[in-house]
């Protein structure tokens, strides 16, 4: 009783004044549980990042861009301006500008969180004008390049690799929500489906990382899924069609592609609830890995609350998931059982954690949030 009491109380805490999800009366013994593990994740890695790898890195860099993008929807769902303090101090870590390369998807990642910031907390252009600048370029001059050689043509502005679909494409959809510039969404619509044309395999209904991967084969014969890439995709997915005008021509297709990796990737979750570094060989890596795992939680979760997949057929996996990512969160709210920066799958130590996988939990967290709204 008593821990029923406190969890609740902290939920009117972490709710005080407006809330995006809700009033404070809403808050159900659930919702509160979600809060106040999104909110002990979140701190634990804004005290203690610059003890990890990611703590080295500049805010512009592709892993600090997923981190910020769950912080700011760890920010939306409690409203703690902890929260929303680092993200704001961009003005002078940044300076609202994207990385070293900036026709590189990686290096535009940032811009999603300056893009939601401008949309739902302080509309100012200077928060959105280097990233208009640099996509403007890019309209001006665009590429048409083989991606067959992915070092050649990645740092021209190809999405010659499946993590890309996640770094870039929110940047230009979201662009185009706050402009309300459709050119950008157009320009975005053909780099979508050139990469898909050149990295989907319709067999596997699957995304190989780029393609040096076409011919690899896993130990156990199977073609080289890597999770994290494939779950670099669905989070795109669903970050952009969720930026995406409901009349937007191609929307069907995105929802479409949506449905069906939505559909082989719980075909294919292990009996832990979570996805292996290896989708098709989880056999030669057995150990947990929760920054793919956490990217098709968040991906289906979405998909559950928007009625684009169905509540009683995806539920039950939504469900194994998030229970799964929790057991891997430790008393102090340490996300672990991250894989580290690679492009395939790899063994690790378990202990692992690293901030992108940390930013697909909150961004779950989010999700799941208000999926307890329509149990």
């Amino acid at each position: 009783m008593l821990k029923q009491i406190s969890l609740l109380l902290i939920a009117m805490f972490l709710f005080t004044g407006c809330n995006t999800f809700g009033s404070k009366a809403q808050v159900t013994q659930e919702q509160a549980k979600i809060a106040q593990t999104v909110s002990k994740v979140c701190k634990w890695m804004l005290d203690n990042r610059t003890e990890t790898a990611g703590g080295k890195r500049h805010d512009t860099n592709w892993t600090v861009g997923a981190w910020y993008s769950g912080v700011y929807a760890a920010y939306d769902l409690t409203k703690n301006p902890e929260f929303l303090k680092p993200l704001m101090a961009m003005e002078t870590t940044t300076q609202w500008k994207v990385g070293r390369s900036p026709l590189f998807a990686d290096d535009q990642c940032i811009a999603q969180t300056y893009l939601d910031l401008y949309m739902n907390v302080k509309k100012d252009p200077a928060m959105i004008a280097n990233t208009q600048k640099v996509l403007d370029s890019m309209m001006a001059k665009p590429v048409d390049g083989d991606m067959t050689h992915h070092m050649q043509v990645c740092y021209k502005g190809e999405w010659s690799w499946c993590d890309s679909l996640y770094m870039g494409p929110a940047v230009w959809s979201k662009l185009a929500q706050a402009t309300g510039e459709q050119k950008y969404l157009d320009f975005m619509d053909k780099k979508w489906w050139k990469t898909y044309d050149f990295l989907f395999d319709k067999d596997e209904s699957l995304y190989y990382r780029d393609a040096a991967y076409f011919n690899k084969r896993e130990a156990n014969g199977a073609k080289v899924f890597w999770s994290r890439g494939n779950g670099w995709v669905m989070g795109g997915l669903a970050r952009v069609i969720e930026s995406m005008p409901q009349d937007y021509p191609s929307r069907p297709r995105y929802i479409e592609l949506y449905k069906e990796m939505a559909a082989r990737i719980v075909s294919i979750q292990q009996e832990d609830g979570l996805w292996h570094s290896s989708l098709l060989d989880p056999a030669s890596y057995p150990q947990k890995e929760t920054s793919g795992s956490g990217f098709y939680c968040y991906a289906l979760a979405w998909g559950v609350n928007n009625g684009i997949l169905d509540k009683e057929q995806y539920l039950p996996a939504v469900d194994k998931a998030w229970n799964a990512l929790l057991s891997c969160v430790t008393e102090e709210g340490k996300l672990t059982s991250v894989q580290p920066i690679g492009a395939d799958p790899r063994k690790f130590d378990p202990d692992s954690t690293e901030v992108y996988g940390v930013g697909a939990f909150l961004l779950t967290g989010h999700e799941m949030y208000k999926l307890a709204e329509i149990r």
